[in-house]
């Protein structure tokens, strides 16, 4: 039971907390909290998280408890991860809480669904069909990726937003550029691209490709600065 005499606030499935620099994005570099949620319902074939998505580990946290960790942290930006951390019902309290405790956060999303929640900026990473899996989740997975609408509505929703695409080589732009034109005016430079990798030579051996993308249409070009300082694996 709570102090109010209620039931004990529900408690969020959370992989890892830790303290990093942000590896991706518009504000890469920035040191920031980070609450990687565990749990998702894609399963992208290079996910490089399965701990936190289609194998997921951890334990569960309350809201109480992880905003001692990000009060102990003591910094400003604060990022919430995953796996997908919009199916966590507590998400909604977890955000808002943040908010409340004037934090910058940024949540990170496949923007498959769109639940009640805030952020400062959202961080949608819609998928295309290079991150389809093979074998009895495919079918799944593709349905869940072709529906744009919760990403619409998440658009609406929040006015600072970047939308990350993982590029594994050109032939992905076609699809890249026909769900900018199903969304309408989102422009160039929210629109940012990541090459496709689990350690920083991969990233590095396609890099040049993605940049020329970046250059030929106007969108902004993405590192992945986590993997290049600390290497692939957990708490980066």
């Amino acid at each position: 039971m709570d102090g109010s005499g209620g039931c004990r606030l529900g408690a969020m499935f959370v992989a890892e907390t830790f303290v990093s620099l942000q590896g991706e994005g518009i504000l890469v570099g920035t040191p920031a909290f980070f609450i990687r949620c565990a749990g998702c319902n894609l399963r992208c074939r290079w996910c490089d998280t399965p701990y936190a998505s289609w194998l997921p580990e951890g334990r569960r946290r309350t809201i109480p408890e992880l905003m001692r960790e990000v009060h102990a942290a003591d910094l400003r930006h604060v990022v919430v991860t995953g796996g997908e951390p919009l199916l966590q019902r507590e998400i909604g309290a977890l955000t808002y809480a943040l908010r409340d405790d004037r934090r910058h956060l940024t949540v990170e999303t496949a923007a498959t669904v769109a639940p009640d929640f805030h952020c400062d900026l959202l961080s949608a990473s819609p998928k295309i069909a290079s991150s389809d899996p093979q074998g009895g989740r495919r079918g799944r997975h593709r349905r869940l990726r072709r529906d744009r609408e919760p990403l619409r509505v998440l658009l609406g929703r929040f006015p600072e937003f970047q939308l990350k695409f993982v590029i594994q080589d050109a032939d992905d732009m076609p699809e890249v550029l026909a769900i900018l034109d199903v969304l309408g005016g989102v422009p160039a430079e929210r629109v940012l691209l990541m090459a496709e990798g689990r350690t920083a030579r991969e990233v590095a051996a396609r890099a040049p490709m993605v940049a020329a993308l970046c250059l030929e249409h106007g969108f902004r070009y993405t590192p992945r600065l986590h993997l290049d300082l600390f290497g692939s694996g957990r708490r980066v």
